[in-house]
């Protein structure tokens, strides 16, 4: 008998981030998949089995996931933030793709999160008010002259940016090509959000111009959202700036 598979989602940091309906999928799991970091932040019920995993096995992870699942257990894979965006839900999903045939027959459900540009954007005032696209600057799926494509294409387009995985050790010079990429497209006076650890307690969020952006100031747990013509910076005495975009585009 098959039991059934979740993806959950659960958010950047604070536990009342996490949604009711993945606090539920938590609960009821016989079995736990994920990143070891993420399974950590969730804690196990008595009777739960962990399997961590370290981040790049997505989808050995999610092959192990199903396999159990349809051993008929109740298999929860783990996600920070959503995971549609950037994690295990596309990997559960290429799994079955290519994977055996009874695995379509799976109860699999997608629980969404809170995923860390919203996070982030929330935090800073509403730099998502406008039209926006959601890019990695992970090059290990995908090679890196079609992400600088990419970020071409969006700066034509006038979008804000939010931009995922932008630094790591094995790669730490492609945020500085980004962003002087993006200096020399866009503007150096364009506002740049470097939100780090959202919702943690060693939370840090900066805001910057293109020109005098700092690539340093990045690493793996920074979401960074660049602004477009219509992103403004509100300064505000004692207080953080507020940043936003217009909701009104004017025809190109």
């Amino acid at each position: 008998m098959s039991g059934h598979l979740t993806v959950v989602g659960i958010g950047p940091g604070p536990a009342d981030w996490v949604t009711p309906a993945v606090s539920i999928a938590l609960a009821e799991a016989q079995d736990l998949f994920g990143y070891a970091p993420y399974i950590d932040r969730v804690g196990l019920r008595p009777g739960q089995i962990r399997h961590a995993s370290d981040n790049g096995d997505e989808l050995a992870r999610a092959t192990a996931a199903l396999s159990a699942a349809q051993s008929g257990r109740n298999v929860v894979v783990v996600s920070g933030g959503d995971p549609g965006v950037f994690a295990m839900a596309s990997a559960v999903c290429e799994a079955i793709d290519h994977g055996p045939a009874a695995w379509r027959s799976l109860d699999v459900r997608i629980e969404p999160g809170v995923t860390a540009m919203l996070a982030a954007a929330a935090r800073i005032g509403a730099p998502l008010g406008a039209d926006f696209a959601c890019l990695s600057l992970s090059d290990n799926l995908k090679p890196w002259v079609l992400i600088e494509n990419r970020l071409r294409l969006t700066s034509e387009a006038g979008l804000v940016i939010a931009l995922y995985n932008p630094a790591s050790k094995a790669r730490p010079d492609r945020i500085g090509k980004a962003l002087n990429l993006l200096a020399r497209l866009r503007g150096p006076q364009t506002p740049v959000i470097f939100a780090t650890a959202v919702g943690r307690r060693d939370e840090r969020i900066d805001v910057a111009r293109l020109g005098d952006a700092d690539p340093a100031r990045a690493d793996m747990r920074t979401l960074i959202i660049v602004g477009c013509e219509a992103t403004k910076v509100i300064e505000r005495p004692g207080l953080p700036p507020l940043v936003y975009s217009e909701r009104f585009a004017r025809e190109a």
